[in-house]
């Protein structure tokens, strides 16, 4: 994957699509400082070239990925969300509504605990 629309091209659902095109709008409209990397296949942002979040898709959801330790310290408020997590990615069914307000809690404490990192992923 060499950019962005080859990712958004990848999805076949329009519906899903459409649906990731709208949560990478919010994202770069309410963090407009972070900048979008591929890696790993998969589109990443970045603040001071230190990963914040990346999302991904597969058939039956989409998947939001802040790293390990945000999943653990905003456990309850995913699983109150209604949605299934693993210690890696948190899955948002294709059916639920994307969580804006706990997804800026969960963006947010990425970028203040990673405020003076100067590595790509947390140690």
């Amino acid at each position: 994957m060499k950019d962005i629309n080859e990712f958004f091209s990848s999805i076949s659902e329009p519906e899903n699509r459409k649906r990731v095109e709208e949560l990478f709008d919010w994202t770069m409209n309410t963090y407009p400082k972070f900048k979008v990397v591929i890696k790993w296949n998969q589109p990443m942002f970045t603040d001071h070239e230190t990963f914040i979040i990346a999302y991904s898709t597969s058939k039956k959801h989409l998947s939001i990925a802040p790293e390990t330790v945000t999943i653990a310290t905003f456990k309850d408020e995913i699983e109150k969300a209604g949605y299934q997590h693993t210690d890696n990615i948190i899955k948002i069914t294709w059916d639920q509504p994307i969580d804006y307000p706990l997804l800026k809690k969960i963006i947010d404490y990425n970028v203040q605990e990673k405020i003076d990192y100067t590595k790509f992923w947390r140690e």
